[in-house]
């Protein structure tokens, strides 16, 4: 993995490195850049999560979604094995986001107008550059990447999406990318899911 000078990232949204620069995340005391797959590509309308009632204690990180995602394809489950062969655009290094990746992607990709879903501590990203705050009702606003806004060609739908961040052997988080809602649910629900990968970033 070749890392790139934080001077040369392209702007939110851009095409970059097989998908569409998402911005940054600290992961073991490194800065990463975040990449969204292409939508024809790596995203996936209904899929499991994996198997229910399975304890995954390796699928737990809350920014490494690459470490989860390759503890649920062990586990059997047939979305972490999806991902984890994806190529696209001769990049072989996809996962499924974490659930602070998953958020950093609604910070910087809301498709939608709605108002954002203020509960507890929805938004709250430690792991984001610059760190995350709960959402208020108008920020995140929509994305002014036109490709990632309302039925462009690369939005997000306003629907939920599955992080690989377990949270209990039954269930694990979710985000709503309609108004970036953030919950749990069981594991064998179908709800969609999108491809990522991560690139080093120095000074």
């Amino acid at each position: 993995m070749n890392a790139i000078n934080r001077t040369n990232l392209p702007a939110i949204g851009a095409p970059f490195e097989g998908g569409f620069y998402a911005g940054l995340f600290a992961l073991n005391g490194e800065t990463y850049g975040l990449i969204v797959s292409p939508r024809a590509e790596g995203e996936l309308e209904e899929s499991r999560w994996g198997k229910y009632g399975h304890d995954l204690a390796a699928a737990r990180s809350y920014n490494d979604g690459m470490a989860n995602t390759q503890a649920m394809a062990d586990a059997g489950s047939d979305l972490g094995r999806w991902m984890l062969a994806l190529d696209i655009a001769g990049f072989t290094d996809w996962y499924l986001p974490s659930r602070d990746e998953l958020e950093l992607l609604y910070r910087n990709l809301k498709p939608t107008e709605q108002r954002n879903y203020c509960s507890f501590r929805d938004g709250d990203n430690p792991s984001s550059l610059p760190a995350g705050y709960p959402y208020t009702k108008e920020s995140p606003a929509r994305t002014s990447c036109i490709a990632f806004a309302d039925d462009g060609e690369q939005a997000l739908a306003p629907r939920w999406y599955w992080s690989s961040t377990q949270c209990s052997p039954n269930g694990a988080w979710f985000q709503d990318f309609g108004d970036g809602l953030q919950g749990l649910d069981h594991e064998d629900y179908e709800y969609r899911a999108r491809a990522v990968r991560r690139f080093k970033v120095t000074p």
